[in-house]
């Protein structure tokens, strides 16, 4: 892992009193001296994130609703022993957390930034130790707030020194038997480990892939939204500081311990479940090898997929639809899947999403990947992606779209399968005028140049290149 990338900062009392020398000195009135300060120290490159700005003489530090809000819960945390008095402060409390999510969740206002600043996240990390298990109410207003205080890596590290994964762990180890604890504990750990590896391992290392696995044995038909937004983060490679992430070795290990069975049971819940789009995206971060996605197969992964994108085409659902088939994408690389999709009239199925949403690129570019995987060394699937229309989909989608360069590009790298090893289907591509539409790609879209470049020499054309 590479060292943080430095970054010049400056203290509140810094600031105030270079706004005061604007005054001062240079006889600014308070509104100019403030503007002033802001733009000097952008221009130097100062990090201003939590530096609370206020006009003098119309208002101070003191008047910001989070300081406020930060200072009364530090006043009342001064008195704790061992626990929170449930029956005196614990309502003053919760309305004060509550407070500081609703400021922090309202965007462009540096809310979060200025909570972490000032000791935010370590004094609600205290709040946490100091409320019982049984005070769940406590507890989900305390965590919520704590999601929305981290914010960047910087927030996620304070997080870690504070003891935050250990005692996030044992709450949700305690919690496993309350759906909205769980819910707000998980959120916690997706904004945590968003771009920190290290908390990464660290959750991993305090073994939270088997706290997952039993809340989906336990709780499988009730709606955590953020358990599945957790166990993406949590396999998803995006601490630009590191090299070699680990992701893929945790992603095999939620594997071993059945989380990939446990997401194909909610997806056989289908459109009626509100976390259909958030457990597909979670399980293609889990289908991370062959053997993952023969053992989705071989669980019924690929029917509940299947289902799911004939019921998202029937009800007009654009986001189920891409999801799903970002989803059997990821599937259809085992060379075994890809067999098992087409014989459950993979084919068929796509080609008749593709023409429900006729009008929306975005869905036909997801269509034409998958077909394009399905088709990649195999001539068999190529032959019946044509029979089924998919050189028709190329042709009609690529003219109607001229100016969607992904849906283009995805067109290009499909019509390849398609061709290379049937010339059958090139015969039948090029005579229904599928090189001038690719010219026209590769021409008006640098990102299709190498794939439009290698359509066209597939399709047997010399000048290829041109």
């Amino acid at each position: 892992m590479g060292p943080p990338k430095a970054v010049r900062s400056i203290s509140q009392q810094a600031f105030d009193e270079m706004v005061k020398e604007n005054m001062d000195d240079l006889d600014m009135d308070p509104t100019e001296a403030l503007q002033d300060a802001i733009e000097t120290l952008t221009l130097q490159g100062v990090d201003l994130s939590g530096i609370v700005t206020c006009i003098p003489g119309e208002s101070t530090v003191t008047d910001n609703p989070v300081i406020q809000s930060l200072e009364r819960l530090k006043e009342l945390s001064s008195d704790w022993a061992d626990r929170i008095n449930e029956d005196g402060e614990l309502g003053e409390v919760l309305g004060l957390l509550d407070k500081l999510t609703d400021l922090c969740r309202v965007e462009g206002l540096g809310n979060a930034a200025i909570a972490t600043r000032n000791g935010g996240l370590e004094l609600v990390c205290l709040i946490c130790s100091k409320l019982s298990s049984g005070c769940s109410r406590g507890l989900v207003s305390a965590l919520n707030t704590m999601a929305s205080f981290l914010h960047d890596l910087q927030s996620t590290e304070t997080f870690k020194t504070s003891g935050g994964p250990k005692m996030l762990v044992g709450i949700l180890n305690d919690g496993t038997e309350n759906v909205n604890v769980l819910n707000s504990g998980f959120s916690v750990v997706a904004a945590a480990a968003t771009g920190n590896e290290v908390l990464k391992e660290l959750f991993m290392d305090l073994k939270i892939e088997e706290i997952i696995a039993i809340i989906f044995r336990k709780c499988g038909k009730l709606a955590i939204p953020s358990l599945y937004d957790a166990i993406r983060v949590l396999l998803t490679a995006d601490d630009n500081r590191v090299v070699a992430s680990q992701v893929y070795g945790y992603a095999r290990k939620f594997a071993k311990i059945g989380i990939a069975e446990s997401l194909v049971d909610s997806l056989r819940e289908g459109l009626s479940s509100p976390s259909l789009v958030s457990a597909s995206i979670a399980l293609k971060s889990v289908a991370v090898n062959d053997e993952i996605c023969r053992s989705v197969a071989e669980v019924g992964g690929i029917d509940a997929v299947l289902c799911c994108i004939d019921d998202s085409g029937e009800q007009g659902n654009t986001t189920v639809a891409k999801a799903c088939c970002s989803l059997l994408s990821k599937l259809a690389g085992s060379d075994a899947n890809k067999n098992a999709i087409v014989e459950k009239r993979g084919m068929d199925r796509l080609i008749k999403l593709s023409a429900r949403f006729s009008d929306d690129p975005s869905v036909i570019q997801e269509v034409m990947s998958i077909i394009c995987t399905l088709s990649l060394r195999s001539p068999d699937n190529a032959a019946c992606a044509v029979e089924a229309g998919a050189g028709d989909l190329a042709i009609q989608s690529m003219q109607k779209f001229p100016g969607a360069h992904l849906l283009q590009k995805n067109s290009c790298l499909m019509i390849r399968n398609l061709v290379v090893r049937n010339p059958e289907n090139r015969s039948l591509l090029l005579n229904n005028g599928i090189e001038k539409i690719i010219r026209k790609a590769k021409e008006n879209h640098q990102s299709c140049k190498a794939a439009a470049t290698d359509a066209l020499r597939d399709l047997g054309l010399d000048n290829y290149n041109s």
